[in-house]
């Protein structure tokens, strides 16, 4: 099938980019496609929080303008994208899910990333809906509705960035940007059977989104390819003043490094933790990955019962903190799941957080040590494929535990020490389930290259979802 050929349902980022470009193809019929789409399965999704229609509109003709004018207006010219709501849009109030916020003065401008989008010409199509400031993993949301998963309208999207996911998943858009604080981008992908980034810690700016853990706090996007994760990735990177944790480093461009996946690879997957509680679809996932990259060693990291607990006490004691005052004056208003998470937090005792701030260090020691032996490494983004959405246990390692607060056992570990992430579907028939793929600190090139490797032997897959 051609590039003309292809309808634009199915043509991603990159294409739709270089076919506008081009003059091809041209950015408002891009958009006019997507907004009808949206417009027919978003009920049955509940993806969006708000569709800016008018503001996708005016982008595209922006977009189409330059093209006739000779001028380019970037590799991702007339591509429909969306945004979790907790990143900033110029002249809307940043819910973050949450209607307390909802109180709050309207963004004077576009978050960071969102300004190198549009500055690439990407075009935003809206904020998409999220668990509650970010604390969950299903995007259940008490004040705007559950998310539902295109592949099965009855299960959940993931969180808590599963709006982000499910839209592109669906076709609403063609990639999003998520957060991800303790596996929000991988859990969604991992459910949705798409494609997710989560960067080096530091590696983008988070100026222009609301904090959940400042510490432990990533951005990244979702695509339905490798090609695009990359594309958009080298597009947003750069350092900016506004985030104290952003690095002082040069953006380094993979997109263009995806052909080949660097000669002697050393890949080992991670054992213990990560496969104790993984199930047979997962740990099947993991040996189709480990196969395909020629992994033969098992490497355990002793400690990752441990770095999964003081994830949880850092997240709960940093989000009880920032929420004090609303936790004081209207508790009544907060999602009661959250809530309750939040006040935990709040009074955990000091000794404790610091503890496990030391701890970090130490963990963090022990992955570099692995690194010395390995590129890479593997392991499950998820216990399990997505739940049903309300569904109160999911069954990990012959026991039923509490579905919302254990989806993250596999990834919270390694959020916990800020590791570039991607994650990568696995459809073996039936749900997909995603495979989490680990580099070291500021290698997102040597993982983005091994997932396109697997995507090249047809191992890791997506396609748009018609549900």
């Amino acid at each position: 099938m051609t590039l003309l050929d292809r309808p634009i349902d199915l043509m991603g980022a990159a294409m739709i980019g270089q076919s506008v470009r081009e003059g091809r193809l041209s950015a408002v019929a891009v958009i006019e496609s997507r907004l009808t789409r949206i417009e027919r399965l978003n009920p049955r999704l509940n993806c969006f929080t708000e569709i800016m229609a008018d503001r996708a509109r005016w982008e595209a003709h922006a977009v189409d303008a330059m093209v006739a004018a000779g001028r380019d207006p970037g590799p991702l010219a007339g591509v429909p994208f969306g945004v979790k709501d907790n990143y900033d849009v110029a002249g809307r109030i940043t819910t973050a899910g949450s209607i307390i916020n909802c109180s709050r003065a309207p963004a004077g401008e576009d978050a960071i990333l969102l300004q190198r989008l549009t500055a690439a010409g990407a075009v935003l199509v809206g904020t998409q809906n999220m668990d509650e400031y970010a604390y969950g993993f299903t995007t259940e949301n008490a004040h705007y509705g559950a998310t539902h998963n295109p592949i099965d309208l009855g299960r959940s999207a993931g969180g808590s960035s599963g709006g982000s996911a499910a839209s592109v998943a669906a076709g609403l858009c063609d990639f999003a940007l998520g957060t991800d604080t303790n596996g929000s981008i991988r859990v969604p992908s991992s459910f949705c059977g798409i494609f997710g980034l989560k960067p080096t810690y530091g590696r983008l700016p988070r100026t222009g989104t609301f904090p959940f853990v400042h510490e432990l706090d990533h951005l990244g996007p979702f695509a339905r390819s490798v090609a695009d994760v990359a594309l958009i990735y080298d597009v947003v990177q750069g350092y900016d003043a506004g985030d104290a944790a952003c690095a002082r480093r040069d953006a380094e461009t993979v997109r263009h490094r995806l052909d080949t996946l660097p000669c002697g690879t050393n890949v080992g997957v991670l054992g213990g933790w990560f496969r104790d509680l993984a199930d047979a679809q997962g740990i099947s996932a993991v040996a189709a990955v480990a196969d395909a990259l020629g992994a033969r060693d098992t490497v355990i990291l002793p400690d990752a019962a441990k770095a999964r607990a003081a994830a949880f006490v850092m997240t709960s004691a940093s989000g009880g903190n920032l929420h004090i005052e609303s936790l004081r004056d209207r508790a009544g208003d907060f999602d009661p799941a959250t809530r309750d998470r939040l006040l935990a937090g709040a009074l955990l005792p000091a000794h404790a957080v610091l503890q496990a701030q030391r701890f970090r260090s130490r963990f963090h020691a022990q992955l570099i040590e692995a690194f010395r032996h390995h590129d890479l490494l593997l392991a499950p983004a998820t216990p399990c494929a997505a739940p049903l959405l309300g569904q109160p246990t999911i069954r990990v390692n012959g026991q039923d535990v509490p579905t919302r607060a254990n989806i993250g056992l596999l990834t919270q570990p390694l959020s916990f020490v800020g590791l570039p992430i991607v994650a990568v579907p696995v459809r073996q028939g039936g749900l997909p389930i995603g495979v989490q793929i680990v580099a070291p600190p500021w290698r997102e090139d040597l993982a983005l290259q091994a997932a396109a490797a697997l995507e090249r032997a047809g191992i890791t897959r997506t396609q748009v979802i018609e549900p």
